[in-house]
């Protein structure tokens, strides 16, 4: 007998909130102090969700130390400015209060550092929403987000087969499945629907309406 849909994943950049503003300048602010000039800000548009260290190595190619650095200069104008250069996805609130009147306890899972997912939730009102969260840690680690899925799951008893991993990057699915918690891929963010579907993700939503309608047809089956 398969189990009941009880407990909702969701990541935050590009799920709950668009942060496209405010990631693309930071990453040009922390290139443009390496040195690295930026053609046009929509080209760094592919960091938006995949661990930051991991993006300056893959995508711009940097060494190890030259990526830490890029962090922490990142890291410099997000914490003041960059943080706040963001937007609640129209719909979310709406999505989440359903839900959780529906009865699904909430949880955000993303490879943002946990402190600055929990001020985002705080600033944009929707921290009340969510029973727990939990991103990455400030040194580095924890920032794969199968590892940060596994958290969330372990520090709330949640048994796999109950819970379901919204987001919408491939790295968001792919964690998901590492983890043994099926998936929804949300088109409303920065990932392509063959980006989703090749990383295996058991549902495709193009819009915030279409992922609740999802939910209640898992929840009913």
């Amino acid at each position: 007998m398969k189990d009941a849909l009880h407990h909702i994943l969701f990541d935050l950049d590009g799920t709950l909130t668009d942060p496209k503003e405010g990631i693309t300048k930071c990453v040009e602010y922390a290139l443009n102090k390496l040195d690295i000039e930026v053609e046009h800000p929509d080209l760094l548009i592919p960091y938006i969700g995949p661990p930051l260290y991991d993006s300056f190595v893959h995508i711009q190619g940097l060494t190890h130390e030259a990526a830490l650095q890029g962090v922490d200069f990142y890291r410099e104008r997000y914490r003041t400015l960059g943080m706040f250069e963001n937007s609640v996805i129209p719909g979310v609130p709406e999505l989440l209060e359903n839900l959780r009147n529906q009865g699904f306890s909430l949880y955000v899972a993303t490879s943002k550092p946990t402190v600055f997912a929990e001020e985002i939730l705080r600033h944009y009102k929707l921290d009340h929403f969510f029973r727990f969260t939990a991103g990455s840690n400030l040194d580095g680690t924890r920032s794969k987000k199968r590892e940060v899925i596994q958290y969330v799951l372990d520090q709330n008893d949640i048994p796999a087969t109950q819970a379901l991993m919204i987001g919408d990057r491939e790295h968001d699915i792919i964690g998901a499945k590492a983890c043994g918690v099926p998936s929804i891929g949300v088109l409303f963010g920065y990932g392509s629907e063959e980006e989703l579907s090749a990383a295996g993700a058991d549902y495709i939503a193009a819009t915030v309406e279409e992922t609740g309608m999802i939910i209640s047809r898992i929840s009913s089956e």
